[in-house]
């Protein structure tokens, strides 16, 4: 598989989402200025931005505008914001460290980072249902409920309810591959799916892709759960070693750092054959699945 060179590209669209993130996301005026303060200190200045950039270049497949694509890049980021501040709360995973900065309860207070994450992602539903995003309700539509999927009881929510309750007791790699599809794949898979929606892309195209997503969401994790082991804090701008502090299962712990690696490989390569059916514009596509695996932070 070729290699195609991503990292300035990722680059380029972080510069890009930055730059969309804060014309989309409200000022910090009134009353309310604190909890924007803090959705914007949640949401801008750091993050690979992988998400935002799987929107842009699958969107970029069937020659969607731009412009549009970012706004709904930019929900996508929302969600995956809020997702974080959520899962950094004491009740959660209680991390003091994202991105190298204080988490948004630390900066802020809890009570301030459960209302960012909140209005976070209600911003991205209305991100997404403006007319400027689409000019077809239809095309609107399909984005709010797959977000809303994606995002849910049966998406992220559903995938750290399985987390938190299965801390000690998941030891099956099929229940780990299900968490994963869920806590992280699912928004990854909208992230995907969302350029085929706005493109009106057929079915075919539409499954290639998605079975591309299914399989690089589970690379990435991989990936993840092999930093948490092996990871540089420094680097990272996170905390290490959480996973096994809290006893929680991984693909790390059930498969060792070997298999692990090399099941991550696997996925990358299986990621980047779904593509076949695209041309040289979808290299950056392949590109990525070869970088979330190798990736240091």
């Amino acid at each position: 598989m070729a290699i195609a060179p991503v990292e300035p590209a990722l680059n380029e669209a972080a510069t890009f989402m930055e730059q969309t993130l804060a014309e989309l996301l409200p000022e910090p005026v009134g009353p309310h200025a604190r909890v924007v303060e803090a959705m914007r200190y949640a949401t801008l200045g750091g993050g690979k931005r992988i998400r935002a950039f799987l929107v842009l270049q699958t969107g970029r497949q069937f020659g969607v505008d731009r412009r549009a694509l970012g706004r709904v890049a930019a929900a996508a980021e929302c969600v995956h914001a809020y997702s974080l501040v959520h899962d950094d709360l004491p009740a959660m995973d209680n991390d003091d460290t994202r991105r190298g900065k204080p988490t948004v309860h630390k900066k802020f207070d809890e009570a301030t980072a459960i209302l960012a994450g909140d209005a976070l992602l209600t911003h991205a539903f209305a991100l997404l249902a403006a007319v400027e995003t689409h000019p077809d309700p239809h095309v609107r539509t399909d984005l709010v409920a797959r977000l809303a999927q994606a995002a849910g009881w049966n998406g992220m929510v559903g995938g750290q309810m399985m987390d938190i309750a299965g801390q000690g007791a998941l030891t099956d790699i099929g229940q780990i591959t299900r968490l994963q599809r869920l806590k992280t794949g699912a928004l990854i898979a909208f992230a995907v799916e969302a350029g085929t929606i706005m493109g009106k892309a057929s079915h075919q195209l539409r499954q290639a892709l998605l079975n591309y997503a299914q399989d690089l969401g589970l690379a990435y994790q991989i990936a993840d759960d092999l930093l948490d082991v092996e990871g540089d804090p420094t680097v990272m701008g996170k905390a290490a070693g959480k996973d096994q502090k809290a006893g929680k299962a991984t693909f790390v712990t059930i498969l060792g750092p070997e298999r692990a690696r090399a099941q991550a490989q696997l996925l990358a390569d299986q990621a980047a054959a779904h593509l076949e059916v695209f041309d040289e514009k979808a290299d950056l596509l392949r590109g990525l699945a070869r970088y979330v695996v190798n990736r240091r932070a």
